[in-house]
């Protein structure tokens, strides 16, 4: 049970909110009051929070911010990790003093960017006790998106051979793993600075996409993991077999490349990853057994969230950039 109560005793919090879209230095740093929970929510007094470029991509005004850009106050951010410190009537999965962990109302308006959320019981898991805030927050929408393309979409099955590219990045170091817990032969692009790091979450083979092309040295390979987009779906449908599948992350499959996937007798799709407590439930065994890890490169305090986005711009991150509260 974890002390709350010096924490609840006030009906305000801060947060960052975004009221213009542009460079990081717009999201500001403001006091709320607490977030509202309904019958089937609980709050929570946030730990630790995940930044992922879809974050970065949705304060630039693209991402999420279709979807969200008449919400005021925004409030950006999915990933958490925290204290459960009121629960609502109808909540039966979890109670005061709960540590929990989950990505909150992805694709919508997560509001994780706060000292409190709001978040339904059907959308989180308890955080595993041998396992900190930071590296829970960490294993929320980047795990998420890992294990259900390579579970429900892809349905990797043991030996399946699998590609998955930025292996060394948010999404892909969970990829690897999971993958690899479910018995398939991975290979993992990255670039050559990250190729231990990669050959230590368990990758079979590691490709530096600087030095070789893939699709000269890898063939027949049932599952390719897109996470870069671009003319990188093109290139993966060349190595995939007949009646394999591509999942591309960041671009989506425009018509042509599906049709061109279709010709090929390819499964081609983009898949965009949703909440789900199940899922949670399930990373939290693999990460309370030790099945998968996650790697959080960098912590920055709450304060410094501007500086977080600055990082993840740079679109070489090793595993997670984790912001503590």
């Amino acid at each position: 049970m974890y002390n709350f109560s010096l924490h609840f005793n006030y009906n305000s919090m801060k947060a960052f909110i975004l009221e213009n879209t542009g460079a990081p230095e717009n999201l500001q740093l403001t006091t709320l009051p607490l977030p509202d929970y309904n019958d089937n929510e609980v709050l929570i007094q946030v730990k630790a929070i995940s930044i992922n470029p879809v974050d970065a991509k949705t304060r630039n005004g693209n991402g999420m911010y279709g979807r969200l850009k008449e919400i005021q106050p925004l409030i950006l951010g999915w990933d958490i990790s925290g204290i459960v410190t009121a629960v609502g009537e109808k909540v039966t999965a979890f109670k005061k003093g709960d540590a929990v962990f989950g990505m909150v109302n992805f694709p919508g308006h997560g509001k994780a960017y706060a000292e409190y959320v709001s978040a339904p019981e059907d959308q989180l898991a308890l955080k595993p006790a041998n396992i900190s805030f930071e590296a829970a927050a960490a294993a929320t929408l980047a795990a998420l998106t890992a294990w259900q393309a390579i579970v429900h979409h892809a349905k990797v099955q043991p030996d399946d051979t699998v590609l998955i590219h930025a292996a060394s990045g948010g999404v892909g170091h969970f990829a690897v793993q999971i993958a690899k817990h479910l018995g398939a032969y991975v290979i993992g692009t990255s670039s050559a600075k990250n190729r231990d790091f990669v050959l230590g979450l368990g990758a079979d083979r590691h490709l530096d996409y600087n030095t070789e092309r893939f699709e000269e040295t890898v063939s027949d390979v049932d599952f390719v993991l897109d996470t870069i987009g671009g003319n990188n779906i093109d290139r993966s449908l060349e190595v995939i077999r007949k009646q394999g599948t591509l999942i591309s992350i960041p671009s989506g499959l425009n018509e042509q490349v599906t049709e061109k996937a279709r010709s090929k007798s390819i499964n081609g799709s983009f898949m965009l990853v949703a909440s789900n407590g199940d899922d949670m439930k399930s990373l939290a065994t693999l990460l309370e057994n030790g099945s998968i890890k996650a790697h959080v490169s960098k912590t920055y305090p709450f304060e410094q969230m501007a500086q977080a986005h600055h990082d993840i711009e740079t679109g070489r991150t090793v595993g997670k950039i984790v912001i503590t509260l």
